[in-house]
């Protein structure tokens, strides 16, 4: 009887810490990634909602020659829709063009012009505001975005991070 040695098949150490490294550059680079392709995405569906309930209003003032009444259910949308808690990625309000602390269902409301805001929850994402005079921008900083009435609704400046879409 002849007996042999036993030969064992494994991984070094230096093998093992040299995938781990692999591994770790390759998290390290689709993480970044797979977050913007998230916060793109997110900011994609607050502009497609905004923009159906643009034309939501305008339907509604062909029939009713005015914006009054018009309301989104709930108050605000949230986005994704029936999101709650850290889930929620956008808050959209839709107000009165000549005093945007009044909803286009109040009694005092004008309804003859509409602003729309989207709110978002991540500091690093786009908020939105959209008007019926054409006004179409968004900026990262939320305090950026004001609009009293229609006619002073801005995103803030270029310089402060105002970008059209």
């Amino acid at each position: 009887m002849k007996i042999g040695l036993s030969t064992q098949k494994a991984f070094t150490l230096i093998e093992l810490m040299v995938v781990v490294v692999i591994v770790a550059i390759f998290a390290a680079i689709a993480i970044p990634s797979y977050q913007q392709y998230v916060r793109r995405a997110n900011a994609a569906q607050a502009q497609q909602e905004i923009q159906r309930i643009a034309s939501e209003l305008e339907r509604w003032k062909s029939r009713n020659f005015n914006y009054l009444g018009f309301s989104t259910i709930p108050d605000p949308l949230i986005l994704p829709v029936n999101a709650t808690g850290s889930s929620i990625r956008y808050r959209i309000t839709v107000r009165d063009g000549e005093n945007t602390t009044r909803t286009l269902t109040n009694n005092a409301a004008a309804g003859q012009s509409w602003v729309i805001r989207a709110e978002g929850t991540d500091t690093n994402n786009f908020n939105f505001l959209m008007t019926s005079m054409g006004t179409r921008c968004k900026n990262k900083t939320l305090a950026n975005i004001t609009a009293n009435n229609i006619r002073d609704a801005t995103c803030g400046t270029t310089i402060t991070g105002r970008e059209e879409w």
